[in-house]
Order: C-alpha cells, then sequence, then structure tokens
C-alpha cells in the first residue's frame, strides 16, 4: 500500500508499466467491486448506469478543455478514429507520425487513404499527444497553427500532462492508462462545427435514445456518435476521471518527468520531459515494464516512487 496525492493505491512496487494499464486507486477498485457486487445479486438495471456513463463523460471534457455536449462515449480509440476516418472524402492525405500506434494510424489505411508524411501536404494531421513507444510529445503549437483540421490521441497524455485542446477537429482517448480506470471505456471529442461532418457509422439506440425503428433521430450534440457503453468500465471511470480532474496536473507532471529523469540520469542519458522513457536496455527481473520497437519502455505516474526507479538502476548496475 502507498498513498499519493491524496488517494491510497494497492500497487506492488516496482510498477513501471502505466503505458500499458494503469493501476486505479483504491477508491476507483473498490466502486467497480461494489458494481459487480450488484451485479451479482440482479440489483441493476440498464437505467442504473446512466449517471455513470454522464459523469465520465463530463469529466474526460474537463481534462481536455472542452463542455460534455461536445463528448461522446465508446470502447476505444480505434473505433472513434474510424468513424472520423470512414467520414472523410475518398483517396484523402493524412499525416501520421512514423511509429505512430496503430489504433491511430490503421483505421485510414482501412479507408483507403493516402498516408503523407507532411503536415503541409496532408487534409487531416492524426497525431498522438504523447508517442506509446518512446514518449515523444507532439507540437501541438505547430499542428494549431498549421491551418490543417487535427486528431489528436491523449491516450498517453491524459492523466499526467495538463491539456487544453479545444481547437482540435477531433479528440480522442481511453480509460485505462493514465486515467487510472478500466479497459472499455473511451471518448470523441468533437468540436461543434464539426459535427455535420461525421457520419454515424454506428448509430444504436444510445446515440438515439431510441430502442425500435428504422428513424435515424440523431441527438442534437456529440451523443449522436455515442456507442453502447460498457457499463463496469464507466463506473470506475465516473469515480476515477472526476478525482483526476481535480488534481494539479502540473504536480503531477512534475513527479512522473522527475522519477523518469533520475531513471534518465542515472543510465547517463539527457531527460526527455515525457512521463515515458525508452532505453536500449533488457527488461529488469522484479520490475514491470514493455518492451516496444524493440527497446524497454518504462513509465512512471503519480503512485510511483523514487525506489521503484531505483529498483531498475540497481539491476542494471
Amino acid at each position: 500500500m502507498r498513498e499519493a496525492f491524496g488517494a491510497v493505491f494497492d500497487v506492488e512496487p516496482g510498477y513501471l508499466n502505466t503505458a500499458s494499464i494503469g493501476v486505479p486507486p483504491r477508491h476507483v477498485a473498490d466502486a467497480v467491486a461494489a458494481a459487480h457486487e450488484r451485479w451479482r445479486r440482479g440489483q441493476d438495471t440498464s437505467s442504473s448506469f446512466t449517471e455513470a456513463v454522464e459523469t465520465s463523460r463530463a469529466a474526460f471534457g474537463r481534462l481536455i478543455g472542452v463542455p460534455a455536449t461536445s463528448v461522446a462515449c465508446g470502447a476505444t480509440v480505434s473505433q472513434f478514429v474510424s468513424l472520423v476516418a470512414q467520414s472523410l472524402p475518398a483517396g484523402s492525405k493524412v499525416f501520421v507520425q512514423p511509429g505512430e500506434f496503430t489504433s491511430v494510424s490503421l483505421p485510414f489505411v482501412a479507408a483507403g487513404h493516402r498516408i503523407v508524411s507532411t503536415v503541409r501536404e496532408c487534409d487531416l494531421a492524426a497525431v498522438s499527444v504523447v508517442q506509446s513507444a518512446d514518449g515523444a510529445i507532439a507540437d501541438l503549437d505547430a499542428l494549431r497553427t498549421s491551418g490543417k483540421p487535427v486528431l489528436l490521441d491523449v491516450s498517453q497524455a491524459a492523466g499526467w500532462l495538463p491539456l487544453s485542446v479545444e481547437w482540435a477537429d477531433f479528440v480522442v482517448g481511453v480509460a485505462y492508462k493514465w486515467l487510472m480506470a478500466p479497459r472499455g471505456a473511451a471518448w470523441l471529442a468533437v468540436r461543434p462545427d464539426r459535427f455535420e461532418s461525421l457520419r454515424p457509422v454506428a448509430a444504436n439506440w444510445y446515440s438515439t435514445g431510441e430502442n425500435y425503428g428504422t428513424e435515424l433521430l440523431l441527438r442534437p450534440d456529440a451523443r449522436r456518435f455515442d456507442l453502447s457503453p460498457t457499463w463496469f468500465a464507466h463506473v470506475g471511470a465516473a469515480v476515477a476521471l472526476p478525482w483526476v480532474a481535480t488534481l494539479d496536473l502540473s504536480a503531477v507532471r512534475a513527479h512522473c518527468v522527475g522519477l523518469t529523469d533520475r531513471l534518465l540520469t542515472g543510465l547517463g542519458l539527457p531527460p526527455n520531459g515525457s512521463a515515458i522513457v525508452s532505453v536500449d536496455v533488457p527488461p529488469v527481473e522484479g520490475v514491470v515494464s514493455s518492451v516496444r520497437a524493440g527497446r524497454t519502455r518504462f513509465a512512471c505516474h503519480l503512485y510511483n516512487t523514487p525506489e521503484d526507479v531505483d529498483r531498475v538502476l540497481a539491476a542494471l548496475a
């Protein structure tokens, strides 16, 4: 057990793998466990989860700087990126970073669009704010001033990096990494002037409010792009995201980057200013990490301590 930023965590020492799976604070895990208990006893109906979905929707909006009316709920990033990809004109030119995570890049390939190498020549730039493989942070100012439509993936950023990305056309993100909620909750923020540019290719009872019939009566805001929610994921997200939104994320960033700086400095490497680092060392026994692009990836979140980092340094000394 350890305490961090006013919460209690039951994470084991040496867990440096938030870029794959975030560990929930105890009060989030308890909320999900209580929901499972209600399910076991048959105490809920489908409407029992509406408040959780709306709470998590609004909290995601606060974390990125947009109102709840601009946020759609779903389950994965690739579903929402596919919605954008399928709505682009045939043969559009899309910029993605070399080595971009496939949930961002492949929906555009599957839709038949052309991947281009510069923002200058694209019809849409699709970029992770923080790269999964190595923690590189995108130049958001350059993207904002490019004059090009932009889709941002905040999955490796929201929860440790302060964000204000209301200017982006589309913003996608998941719950189960830095936001420390269960897998199965994701969100898409759509700038209101872009609502009509998207075709609701997965229209359903949740995006219309209609259980039966063939008339397409879409909701007036971003809920028209909702997918039917994964209930228990949103139960956790409804507790985790509002809590994260109350934190001083500048302090969280300083904490996380301070730990990765400690790791990189101890290895004789320059700091990268990110909560994620990728280094050319073997995986370390007794430390939970990941291997990405042939390098070992370590990720430090608010529940990590210098002792976690020192385990790596001692093993590699």
